[in-house]
């Protein structure tokens, strides 16, 4: 269940001081956006675009150099996408490894579209659904 109304609530726009500049949006600019919460009692702030195919969400706790839990990248996932869609995260090859921030990791969801659709495991390769 994405929360746009609560995401456009924490979205950064011109008329914020705490990170003036570029990357102040408003509503309009969509998925594309810079927004700050509280999650799990911590100052989260994720860096949201999409282009080439992909929405992209890097996800950093303010103040700390260390990356964001399982929690947090979950509430993030919930509050940018739908229940049902698959959003990754990457382990790139070791040639295209980036590291700009070292706090924080990165969400994707291909939108691409076209006959490709991004391959997905069987749930059963984790084990076996509760019933």
């Amino acid at each position: 269940m994405s929360d746009w109304t609560f995401l456009n609530s924490r979205r950064l726009t011109k008329n914020d001081s705490i990170i003036p500049g570029r990357y102040a949006t408003t509503e309009a600019d969509g998925f594309n956006g810079l927004f700050r919460m509280t999650i799990d009692g911590r100052l989260v702030r994720c860096l949201a675009s999409d282009g080439g195919g992909w929405q992209h969400g890097s996800v950093s706790v303010e103040y700390e150099s260390k990356t964001p839990n399982w929690s947090i990248m979950c509430k993030v996932k919930e509050l940018f996408w739908e229940d049902e869609d698959w959003v990754v995260q990457f382990h790139p090859a070791k040639s295209q490894y980036v590291n700009f921030h070292p706090g924080c990791l990165h969400l994707w969801r291909y939108t691409g579209g076209g006959p490709f659709q991004m391959p997905t495991p069987a749930s059963i390769m984790v084990g076996p659904k509760k019933p």
